[in-house]
């Protein structure tokens, strides 16, 4: 399928997981096939945290060659034809994540924290984001 997709002359592959059924071993071996198979063309991925293994995979992606990520501020989102698919990754659950992990993202965690807790106050429900709950690691600093 990759090939006959790469024949189209893509700017890119996504996989997506909009069920959130995936685990960190298929997301790796799946991401490898497809570079193996269409190198010249970048792979993205897009993963739904309905069984809590989102930022998991995207760390599984990331090791195997992944170079783009979606996410959604405060997790939001879902999957209209997956019956109880929850909504994505949250970004700034992924950007503490890739922060820590040394990968340099270029986006302010503070302020997608801020825009989450926003989004929840806008909304009058919380959010599905650990971050906007617990905010980042070390804590970032209140203001005086």
């Amino acid at each position: 399928m990759a090939q006959r997709i790469a024949a189209a002359r893509p700017l890119e592959i996504a996989l997506a997981d909009t069920i959130g059924v995936a685990v960190p071993p298929q997301v790796s071996t799946l991401v490898t096939r497809v570079q193996q198979v269409v190198p010249q063309v970048p792979v993205r991925c897009h993963f739904h945290n309905t069984r809590n293994t989102a930022i998991a995979n995207a760390y599984a992606a990331i090791q195997a060659g992944v170079n783009t990520l979606d996410a959604s501020i405060g997790g939001l989102g879902g999957c209209p034809f997956a019956p109880n698919a929850t909504g994505n990754v949250a970004t700034e659950d992924l950007l503490y994540m890739l922060g820590r992990a040394g990968f340099e993202t270029g986006v302010r965690l503070d302020a997608v924290i801020e825009t989450a807790r926003w989004l929840q106050e806008q909304r009058g429900q919380s959010v599905p984001s650990m971050l906007s709950k617990a905010g980042g690691f070390p804590r970032e600093r209140q203001p005086r």
